[in-house]
């Protein structure tokens, strides 16, 4: 394997900015909803109450990405981020003080009015790299998002845990509103037309052409993207599902204190994962990468003691940055760049979508079959997913060739001599 494609990659000036924009703006993003758990548990409220607080934040993040990756199409990074930090500046500095009713409809709005970092850094990564290089820059990118979800939590809870809770909620999100501001001040390209000049239509901040917004604007959409989405969400309730297996299986051996470390290794396997896919030449099918995370993370239902549960875990999280890697490369591939926004949109809906579908998933396998049936569920779903994208794909793709077959045979008549 060679590094020398990231080499590549990293002299870019404005990769290295955006990719640092991304983990400044992810580590706070990544540590908010842990925190407002404990808050809501601080305030007495049960961890039911506490849920059903993150719940409504990302019940808003689900329902915002389309909107919000709509907007960025039309109207470009600055007017979008604009309201956002406005909003949510307030209502993190609101959110210690609100009594727990008031604190669900503050989250709520959270998750409407967040930053769609995942849109805008994805879509500038696309943009910063050329055709040949985006497969090594997205697998940092990936890479750089289990930085970011291993060190938000940890510091999150270390600091909840030794300042006042309130204290500790307004400061994580106000240090994601100052990152907010450092993108808003970058305003990373988010499109190649930005740079192109008004001869070409458009400038960066100005309205699409009509077909952006008009009744063609679901031309984008395709059975192949339909599929990718679909595989976004099976992955993540593929992810969800053996966090919450490895909590249950470190509970029944007793190793709750190594849970942490667990944790921390299966992304490192992710990390080791997205680092070598990344140098990688050769691309290969989402789909293909989705049926083998499902297949890596099966095993984990016959760990013995913790020991061999942190090496299954780290052997699944080995596909973890891949296949996120993978589909963002095909959906970028898949999907003109002025509708870009709004496919990363919705591919971020599908993934909490997968979220909120693979915990309760896991949960209910786990309360009837210990971990081990944890496990096995959410990978026997995330393969069957698979299974029946790769079925899909393929009979489109004999119907394509089917009608370009006959489409370019002629009739016996009709060949010139």
């Amino acid at each position: 394997m060679s590094l020398a494609p990231y080499g590549r990659v990293l002299a870019d000036t404005r990769l290295r900015l955006t990719l640092l924009l991304g983990v400044l703006v992810r580590i706070p993003a990544a540590a908010a909803g842990l925190i407002v758990t404990l808050h809501v548990v601080g305030m007495g409220r049960s961890y039911a109450q506490a849920g059903i607080a993150t719940m409504a934040m990302t019940a808003g993040l689900a329902i915002s990405g389309p909107w919000r990756g709509r907007l960025l199409d039309r109207l470009g990074l600055r007017r979008v981020v604009l309201p956002s930090l406005a909003v949510l500046t307030v209502c993190w500095l609101l959110a210690p003080h609100l009594d727990y009713a008031w604190l669900l409809l503050d989250c709520a709005v959270l998750g409407l009015f967040t930053i769609p970092a995942f849109s805008i850094i994805r879509q500038a990564i696309m943009i910063a790299v050329p055709g040949h290089d985006q497969r090594t820059a997205l697998a940092l990118d990936a890479v750089a998002v289990e930085l970011s979800f291993m060190i938000g939590p940890l510091v999150g809870v270390w600091a909840a845990t030794t300042w006042d809770t309130g204290v500790v909620l307004a400061s994580v999100g106000l240090a994601g509103v100052v990152a907010g501001v450092l993108l808003w001040l970058a305003d990373p390209p988010l499109r190649t037309i930005e740079e192109s000049g008004p001869e070409l239509g458009t400038i960066q901040g100005s309205p699409l052409e009509p077909s952006a917004t008009g009744p063609d604007r679901w031309g984008w959409f395709s059975p192949a993207v339909g599929a990718l989405f679909g595989a976004a969400a099976a992955m993540a309730l593929i992810l969800s599902g053996t966090d919450l297996g490895v909590v249950a299986a470190t509970r029944e051996f007793g190793a709750t204190d190594r849970l942490g470390l667990v944790l921390a290794l299966w992304c490192v396997g992710s990390v080791i994962g997205g680092v070598a896919y990344g140098a990688q030449r050769r691309q290969v099918s989402a789909l293909w990468l989705l049926f083998g995370l499902g297949a890596v993370t099966l095993p984990a239902a016959w760990a013995a003691d913790v020991v061999t549960l942190t090496l299954l875990v780290v052997l699944a999280g080995l596909l973890c940055a891949p296949t996120s890697t993978a589909l963002m490369e095909q959906l970028g591939r898949l999907v003109p760049e002025e509708h870009r926004g709004e496919a990363m949109g919705w591919h971020g809906s599908f993934l909490h979508l997968g979220v909120a579908t693979g915990a309760p998933l896991a949960g209910i396998a786990i309360d009837r079959g210990g971990f081990a049936a944890g496990f096995a569920t959410v990978a026997l779903v995330g393969m069957a997913m698979a299974i029946v994208g790769m079925g899909l794909t393929a009979v489109r793709r004999s119907a394509r060739v089917a009608r370009l077959v006959k489409s370019t045979t002629r009739a016996p008549g009709t060949i010139r001599s």
